[in-house]
């Protein structure tokens, strides 16, 4: 009886953290694209850098059906990443209903403290070939790295190409800049899987991200455009973004 309490209240509070952030979310683009600055101005990149990010990803999803969709926004609007770009995944429908395999590179340049951040949510059924190790890696060590030295195409254009070797089984992370990693006592770990599951519902919470401080820096050709499912906790299920 008591599993069955729990699991309803989770359910119903994932619900309504969906409900909360969907809100504040920034609408379907019409018509849709994979990339998207949303930032005063839209100039986080070239108008060349921007189209060949809209070309390359474009190509991807033609050549495998998986979507991957960057977005840069000013603001989280006081959610985490991991809740916005999840949120974001769901509410746009990013990916192939029927594969969830959906990809959100989110890309926040507020300058305000816990609102510069980059971070990456999968889909469902892209969590296998990119779990939260990988796209913790990706993150660092193509996005952040390069932005720090001022080269924001750089690093959207080899985070992509991480993505796509990650989903083939051919990424290794970079060894020049793993961070030694250490042990988390067993009881830590199932504490904060527990909290993060009442929270978010299964999932949710997980760090793919990280903030990067100090850094300076069209429509479709073809694909088969956004789907109209929704992320859920951690991941998101797609439905043909179009």
């Amino acid at each position: 009886m008591r599993k069955a309490v729990l699991f309803c209240w989770m359910v119903i509070s994932a619900q309504l953290l969906f409900a909360q952030i969907e809100s504040v979310l920034p609408p379907r683009p019409t018509p849709a694209v994979l990339y998207n600055d949303l930032t005063e101005g839209r100039s986080f990149l070239t108008t060349a850098q921007a189209d060949q990010l809209e070309r390359m990803l474009v190509a991807y999803d033609d050549s495998t059906s998986t979507q991957i969709c960057v977005v840069v926004v000013e603001s989280l609007q006081d959610y985490t990443a991991n809740e916005y770009a999840t949120a974001l995944g769901r509410s746009w429908g990013v990916g192939s209903k029927q594969f969830n395999n959906g990809v959100v590179i989110l890309i926040s340049t507020g300058g305000e403290s816990g609102n510069r951040d980059a971070y990456i949510a999968t889909g469902y059924g892209m969590e296998g070939v990119i779990p939260d190790v990988v796209a913790k890696s990706i993150v660092e060590n193509d996005i952040i790295y390069n932005f720090k030295e001022g080269q924001r195409y750089r690093g959207l254009e080899q985070a992509v190409q991480s993505i796509a070797k990650a989903a083939t089984g051919e990424y290794k992370a970079p060894a020049r800049r793993k961070k030694k990693e250490r042990d988390i006592p067993p009881a830590v770990i199932i504490i904060a899987l527990l909290l993060l599951s009442m929270l978010f519902g299964g999932g949710g919470g997980r760090r793919r991200g990280g903030g990067f401080g100090g850094w300076t820096g069209g429509t479709f050709i073809g694909g088969g455009g956004f789907g109209g499912g929704g992320f859920g906790g951690g991941g998101f299920g797609g439905g043909g973004f179009g």
